[in-house]
């Protein structure tokens, strides 16, 4: 019996600091690194997401873009912070799930992050320059197959699930396709209307208001529903590439070690915030699906898309970056 009250003592001596802690949290400014372009999804969703918590804790929330080689950058430098709360990490797919595949060494470890919460989901529609000539898919993978090894395809970096996406579309064709990686959308969308780059996987927040707008053609949605943003555009598979699917998503990470009781003081913030009809008014703005996943369903849903994408990288053979 003392040895049992010892043990509960000792169990309380750590609880009981961090739960304090968590009271206490935030005291001062949080800082929000997003490893993807100034501009993006990524970025105009932590910011508001930013604002928001911001004004719910009543202190700054700075947010930050660091990018390159493929997000690995931003994710080092927030993933190897205190793990305090003070530093967190808002990231796409590829520096957590796949990008220890793609790059020969890593500054950090994707295995030892401590998930908050997976923020937005939203499907990757295929775009094609206007010039390249082809008004559907069908006439897409008879032009790639025609002329192999001619055709480049843009990628928000590498690792990202557009880089994939159009890897993976390649070695299905057999086409040859080359891969011209950016850093973010706008920089491809750019080279896309001016007919320096001939097709890309994007994502909708971008994808849409260019393709609306005459900038570019969107063949198809690589889901496997259609999108009620832009109806008349079918799936892969009704365009004729059937079991093709490419959803992009965004989460917010902690280093690991970040006590309990502060990511879970984070998550029920945010997912406050995504409770709000105004904010979900704006995320609708920006074509994104809201998610904001509890920690241990953001764990989840994260292993699953490691084991997606991991295979994705076996089969296009794709190899590891320096």
């Amino acid at each position: 019996m003392r040895r049992f009250f010892m043990a509960a003592a000792l169990a309380a001596s750590f609880v009981l600091p961090n739960l304090a802690l968590a009271q206490d949290y935030p005291n001062r400014a949080v800082r929000i690194i997003v490893n993807s372009q100034t501009g993006g999804t990524a970025d105009a969703t932590t910011r508001l997401l930013g604002d928001a918590l911001s004004r719910r804790w009543g202190q700054p929330v700075v947010v930050e873009d660091v990018v390159g080689a493929g997000g690995n950058i931003g994710a080092a430098q927030a993933l190897r912070a205190e793990p305090d709360g003070y530093t967190l990490l808002v990231s796409h797919p590829g520096p957590i799930t796949i990008n220890n595949l793609l790059f020969k060494s890593l500054s950090y470890d994707p295995a030892k992050v401590a998930p908050v919460s997976v923020l937005i989901t939203f499907p990757n529609a295929l775009v094609v320059s206007k010039s390249l000539g082809v008004k559907n898919l069908s006439e897409l993978i008879a032009y790639a197959k025609a002329n192999p090894g001619k055709i480049t395809y843009g990628s928000q970096g590498i690792g990202t699930t557009t880089h994939l996406a159009g890897s993976l579309m390649s070695e299905r064709l057999g086409a040859g396709m080359v891969h011209v990686p950016y850093r973010g959308s706008p920089a491809a969308i750019l080279d896309l209307t001016a007919g320096r780059l001939d097709m890309m996987f994007d994502n909708m927040g971008t994808a849409v208001p260019q393709h609306k707008g005459g900038a570019t053609l969107m063949l198809a949605v690589a889901d496997d529903k259609r999108s009620q943003i832009v109806p008349e555009v079918p799936t892969m598979a009704e365009a004729g590439m059937p079991g093709f699917r490419s959803v992009t998503w965004f989460g917010m990470m902690a280093p690991e070690r970040t006590p309990r009781p502060i990511i879970d003081k984070i998550h029920r913030d945010i997912a406050a915030i995504f409770a709000e009809p105004a904010f979900l008014e704006r995320l609708k703005a920006l074509s994104v699906d809201p998610a904001a996943m509890s920690p241990e369903a953001s764990a989840r849903f994260i292993a699953e898309e490691t084991v997606l994408w991991s295979k994705v990288v076996r089969d296009a053979n794709i190899n590891p970056a320096d």
